[in-house]
């Protein structure tokens, strides 16, 4: 059995025309060691119109973000074209279809999850989150949407910062972008 690398957490929220995501920096190794603080899990591709956070084994996340980029150029930058063409990928490459990876994609309309088999998931309402902690920066925040006027950006941050202060796969290293 190989090592495996894991450990983030990604949230991406939408509100007033914005969507922000945002990630921690922190790769796990095993169950109890940080490998990697500062790894770059939100990134911006397609000119800087689209923005990805990637969470999951290390080589999937890549893998996944490789081929929804590679799909994006052939749709022509349509977000929803290509998350559709990488799920029908998963499908047909056997390769692909047990990555252990999600994905949060972006454009200045769209909001989707992608799985590591093959699903392409639009959030119910206007917060997503995935990884180790998704589930406390989901649950902070739909909070902080519903209990503040805060940006999009400052409520993906501080929901991130919330999950990193209990969820030990998660650290305070937060990158976000917004589209």
């Amino acid at each position: 059995m190989g090592i495996s690398f894991h450990g983030t957490t990604i949230c991406a929220v939408r509100r007033s025309g914005q969507i922000a995501i945002a990630g921690d920096g922190q790769v796990t190794m095993g169950e109890n060691v940080v490998f990697k603080s500062t790894a770059r899990k939100v990134r911006r591709i397609y000119g800087g119109k689209v923005i990805i956070g990637f969470a999951g084994a290390v080589a999937d996340a890549f893998t996944l973000s490789d081929k929804f980029e590679e799909k994006l150029q052939q749709c022509g930058g349509n977000l929803e074209r290509a998350a559709v063409a990488v799920a029908q990928l998963w499908h047909s490459d056997q390769g692909m279809r047990n990555l252990e990876s999600l994905m949060i994609v972006a454009d200045h309309e769209n909001l989707l999850i992608l799985s590591g088999n093959g699903e392409v998931i639009s959030p119910d309402g206007d917060v997503a989150a995935i990884g180790s902690g998704g589930n406390y920066a989901l649950a902070a925040g739909r909070a902080l949407v519903e209990n503040t006027d805060l940006s999009a950006h400052e409520i993906a941050e501080k929901a991130l910062h919330i999950a990193a202060s209990i969820c030990v796969f998660t650290n305070d290293n937060v990158i976000v972008e917004d589209v």
